[in-house]
């Protein structure tokens, strides 16, 4: 196994990583963001009030790009197992 397959590897593990966690992250900043502008437009300051929404919201993303983050990650865990001979050997 040479250094350029380890570090091909890893690179691609950083993608899939970046992938699957990229839109949990987006919704839970857009969530936490609309909150926030509520809270500084109605004076608000509730702690519970800015935890809550952005729970549900990353749920809900959850449920909605689970699938999606499943599959990415094992493609990735299927091509790893599949060519485990090849990086080895």
């Amino acid at each position: 196994m040479t250094g350029e397959v380890v570090i091909s590897i890893a690179e691609r593990a950083v993608w899939v990583i970046l992938l699957a966690s990229g839109p949990l992250l987006i919704v839970a900043l857009v969530s936490g963001l609309l909150v926030s502008i509520f809270q500084a437009t109605t004076q608000i300051q509730e702690q519970t009030l800015a935890f809550v929404p952005k729970i549900v919201a990353v749920l809900v993303a959850i449920v909605f790009f689970g699938p999606w983050m499943l599959s990415k990650v094992t493609a990735y865990a299927s091509d790893i197992f599949d060519n485990l001979v090849r990086y080895i050997g």
